[in-house]
Formats: C-alpha cells, structure tokens, sequence
C-alpha cells in the first residue's frame, strides 16, 4: 500500500493512489540519502543515534559520559564523550532507560569504569568529534579520540556488528560492563563467561523505568581470545566467568597498526544460546560491509512506502528522517526462533506472531499507529496480537510497555483506540472476540482512576494527578469500545461505553469554556 504525498512550501496534500505502479522494483531514488539521523538529537530531541533496521531488536550506537533528561536516547549533540557502545536504546522518550550490553575498545594501561567529566583519565572514556562522525539508516562511524580506535557499527534485527580499527599496541583491550546502562537503569545481577577462544557470553538484570528487565547476549569475536579476565566491579576476580551485581569482561590482545578486529554481539530476551542462535541465522558470515548494504537495502524499502515530489532538498530530509524516526519503536522482542519473555517472566514459543515491545502509547495513539494502517499494514496484526498477549498476562492491555514490563506511564489507555482502530479498519490476524474481551476489561478495571469513573462518571480532581487527561482519554477509548460493539452487533455493551464516552462534558467548566479538575457535582477546583 502506497502513498503519495505533494509538497509545497508548508502545504502537505496527502494523496491517496492505486495500490499498484507507484513503486517499482527499479529505478528508485535512494531515500536513505535524505535521512539525517542528528536531527532531533540537540534541544529536547532525546532521539536514538546509531545502527539499526527498521523495528529491530537492536538500537546499536554510542552512549556519552553526561547524563540527565536531554540524555534520555544516551546521546545528545552538544556531547563530545563515549563511554561505550551499547545495543539496546530508546528515542524520543522523556525517560532514560536501556544502554544494555556496553562494548567499548581502548589501548594503553587498563580503565574499568567509565571514568567522569572531572576526571576522565580515570576511566576509559574517550573524546570524539563530531566531524569524525558519520551516522546514516544502519550504519554509525567514529573514531574514538584518546585512542585512535576507528568504530564501525552496524545491524541486523537481533545483532549488532562491530568494526573496531586499532593503532599498533600491545594493550589493546575491549571492555564489556554490564554494570552500566542509561537514566534510572541500574543493573541488579549481571554474568559473564568465556565460552571458547572466540566467544563470550552472558547476561544483564536491571531495574528502572522497567522494572525487572532482562537481556542475553553472546560475542563472537573475529580475533582469538587469548587474555580474558573479569571484574567485580573494580575488584579482579579469578577465571574466566563471573556473576555478581556490577561484573565487567576485558578481552585484551596485541594489535598491529591498521588491524580490524570485529565483533558480533547477538542479544535475546530469552537465554545466551538463543543469542548465539540468532547471530548463526543473521550474520553467519563475516562481512561488515555487506551487512551495511543490507541494512541501507531494508530502511530503503520502508521508506520508499511514501514518496514525495519536491525540489526542495530540506524538505526532503525533514520529511524522510521524521518517516525513519517512526521505525525505531515499537521494536521486536523475539528471537529469531519466535521465542519471547512475557509480561508474567514465561518463555512464549511460537506464538504465531512477531512479538513487539517499546510501546509508547499515549504518544502515538493518534497518529503514529494510524499511520501504520497505512504504510505498515502487515504488522498490525502483530501489535495486535502482542497486545492482546500482554493483556492475557496482566489483565489489561498495554500503558507503556518495556522490554516485558509495564511501565503505566501517562494518562488513560491508549491501548484501547488502537486495537479498536485496528478492527473497525478491518484488519485480521488476530481474534476479534479476544480484542474485545480486552477493551471492555482493561476499561472497567479499577485501576488509575477508573473507579471513580464508574461511580461518579469523572475522576475527583483531589483523588490523583492529571485527574482530567486521565479522564479525557478514557472518554476517548470509551468511543472506541462503542464502536467496536457496534459494528460487532452488542447493543448492550454500545449504549454502555457511548454513554461512558460523554464523560469528557463532566469536566468542561460552561463558565470558563476550559476543562477544568471536579471536586464533587458542585464544585470546581480552584484555583
């Protein structure tokens, strides 16, 4: 499904055509040339930067040393820091969370930690400049200042590949912490060990914004691992194998001027073996080079989905990098096998369906997953389907779902227009009796005000925060249920979620013309 859109000047028509003769198989500019993935990283952006393909698994890319709200993504313009490269991130979120699985290549005397902005030789952190940095779809380059480590970084759905071009040294290391990760991220157990001569494995428990996150991961390194030594935070342990809250791996080696030495680093929700599973199906050989091309090939495809005609090159990158921008999430959250971690902490295999994660609702709602009616039809019975898995694990759909946890971030539950949007479209692929066992219960449970908005028909402005848009979009998803059971013939449950659905008037002050927090039937809050 196809569309065209028409630029000119500030004016957007979108046009709708014919299903086919608008993208041919040959001939195509190359979109990805437009994408600018700084865009958005400077200001209050908070967005990914790094390799990745479209929804992956994988968000590949460079974390700074700074932390607060405008590192939320790990990353922002104004920063000329690397602490490391990580393989999990989130973008355009107001919350930091992820940095899982952080690789980071030095020489010279050993750092594990990451070092601070006071003192930076006492950790391992590099400058960069943003003038040896090259960033497009699928594809990161730096070259790590402190060291003269050329990075290369690029994806799969499930693996990050890793080029790293050291100076001659005979203190080259790569240091693997587990310890760190992004915003309120803090690592609860983490493990490590070497498998064999070129590969190491383990895992990361954490904690923040998602609660009980857990992540696997298996390398697999080009160059024979001849020293490997592992860490209890700053503390050198004996073996070659470690489990403790803060562990770091140091895979230290000679190198000669020029040499390449790479890495492929295969993540899951699931287990260590699976990671290696998924590296044997995506990447089973060793060319970077063609792993960039189809990357490019892959984030050229979606993007070709809408084209535009315009002379105006600015146009052009704004519009394809915001078009690039609604691919990173929501993002896959099985293996390669079709294995997935629920909600309740039970491995899920074959579900039948590509299980999704980084659901961000309330902000995309209204136009995001609309828009993937549109250009993303055959993975809406997907987000269906992991939607209605997660309601089937805690009893309700989705609020703000991450890495298998739910977070319950912002008002209302914006879970509810899209699977309704998703049936009254007519899309299948999932079970509509199902999805609508899931809108009627998610919206008469008694959680975060909902009580109150069966009792009273609005959320008393003193019960809890943000009373109002907490009862305005439940209004919303009310409307959604009414007219799912419409068309699904439910008289009973229609009058019900309609008259449910004009709650929103309950809030509207006649005398201000604004919505305004209810005390009780009389009184408003003021001021």
């Amino acid at each position: 499904m196809n569309f065209k859109v028409i630029l000119n000047k500030s004016i957007m028509l979108l046009l709708g055509t014919s299903l086919a003769g608008v993208i041919t198989a040959n001939g195509q500019e190359k979109l990805t040339g437009f994408v600018d993935p700084l865009i958005g990283t400077g200001f209050h952006g908070h967005v990914f930067v790094g390799a990745s393909v479209p929804f992956g698994a994988v968000q590949l890319g460079p974390t700074n040393l700074s932390e607060g709200w405008d590192w939320s993504s790990g990353y922002h313009i104004s920063d000329s820091t690397i602490v490391g490269f990580q393989h999990t991130h989130l973008s355009g979120t107001g919350i930091g969370d992820l940095g899982d699985i952080s690789f980071m290549p030095t020489t010279g005397p050993l750092k594990v930690t990451k070092g601070t902005i006071k003192d930076m030789q006492s950790g391992y952190v590099s400058l960069f400049s943003h003038e040896e940095e090259s960033v497009r779809p699928g594809y990161y380059a730096v070259n790590l200042k402190r060291y003269q480590i050329g990075v290369k970084l690029t994806a799969t759905e499930r693996v990050g590949f890793h080029e790293y071009t050291f100076p001659k040294s005979d203190q080259a290391h790569v240091v693997i912490d587990l310890k760190e990760g992004i915003g309120w991220d803090q690592s609860t157990e983490t493990s490590i060990r070497k498998v064999n001569e070129t590969t190491i494995s383990g895992y990361r428990h954490s904690k923040g914004w998602a609660k009980d996150q857990r992540i696997y991961f298996t390398a697999v390194f080009s160059k024979p691992i001849k020293n490997f030594s592992v860490y209890d935070s700053l503390l050198l342990k004996s073996g070659t194998a470690l489990t403790s809250k803060k562990v770091k791996g140091v895979i230290s080696f000679h190198t000669s001027a020029g040499e390449k030495v790479l890495v492929k680093v295969g993540i899951s929700p699931i287990s260590e073996e699976n990671a290696a599973q998924n590296i044997k199906a995506e990447i089973p050989g060793w060319d970077f080079n063609e792993v960039v091309m189809a990357a490019d090939q892959s984030w050229n495809k979606e993007l070709q989905k809408v084209q535009i005609e315009t002379g105006d090159a600015t146009q052009k990158k704004i519009f394809y990098t915001a078009l690039y921008h609604t691919m990173i999430a929501p993002s896959i959250f099985n293996d390669h096998n079709g294995d997935y971690l629920g909600t309740d902490k039970k491995v899920y295999k074959n579900p039948g369906f590509i299980n999704y994660t980084t659901f961000s609702l309330w902000d995309t709602y209204r136009s995001l997953n609309p828009l993937f009616t549109l250009i993303q039809p055959e993975k809406v019975g997907d987000i269906v389907n992991s939607m209605l898995a997660i309601y089937q694990q805690q009893g309700k759909l989705p609020v703000w779902h991450l890495m298998g946890n739910e977070t319950n971030t912002m008002p209302g539950n914006s879970a509810v227009p899209v699977v309704a949007d998703a049936y009254l479209k007519g899309f299948k692929g999932f079970d509509a009796d199902l999805a609508f066992e899931a809108v009627k219960a998610t919206n008469l449970a008694d959680q975060r005000g909902l009580k109150y908005v069966k009792e009273l028909g609005y959320i008393p402005a003193d019960s809890m925060i943000e009373s109002v848009a907490m009862g305005l979009e439940y209004s919303i998803a009310d409307w959604g249920i009414a007219a799912m059971a419409r068309k699904m013939g439910k008289t009973a449950d229609e009058a019900l979620f309609n008259k449910r659905a004009e709650n929103y008037k309950n809030y509207f002050d006649q005398e201000t013309k604004f919505m305004r927090g209810r005390l009780s039937a009389d009184k408003w809050r003021s001021p």
